[in-house]
């Protein structure tokens, strides 16, 4: 079944897109959770129009999305986390440090766009993903280090 997406969903897409979801899921779960709509004939015309309006707004943000892209480009964190003799990290570093840590420097990123593709348990460098827009990404090096 089609439908359109009224917000962005992980691994399916991003707001207003159209996309082909399994029936179920999109009848159970998105449409009555008002994450999606039926994308009939009268939806797409809607659609289109609010695309149009919003063309301009769009591309505000996304240039808001690449600046500031461009100003993690060079940022390299440093995390401290409470460790063992041997270095494993008691718990977890996860994006919730990741952002106070962005924060700390001045830059305002919400958590839920950081994604970090491993589970972090020990002391090292690693590498998360900032996606600030569906169409600008960034990769931002962090060191964890033992406090």
């Amino acid at each position: 079944m089609k439908i359109i997406l009224k917000e962005d969903i992980t691994n399916l897409g991003y707001k207003d897109d159209v996309v082909e979801v399994k029936s179920g899921y999109g009848r159970n779960y998105l449409i009555p959770t008002g994450k999606a709509v039926i994308a009939t004939e009268s939806a797409l015309k809607v659609l289109a129009e609010n695309q149009r309006q919003r063309a301009h707004k769009l591309a505000k943000i996304k240039a808001d999305a690449e600046a500031l892209a461009e100003s993690l480009k060079d940022v390299a964190l440093t995390i401290g986390a409470k460790t063992s003799a041997t270095g494993t990290i008691f718990g977890s570093v996860n994006n919730i440090q990741i952002a106070e840590a962005l924060e700390k420097l001045g830059f305002n990123v919400d958590r839920k766009l950081i994604v970090i593709k491993e589970t972090i348990k020990e002391v090292g460098n690693y590498k998360a993903t900032l996606k600030l827009h569906k169409e600008v990404s960034v990769e931002v090096p962090f060191e964890v280090v033992s406090e």
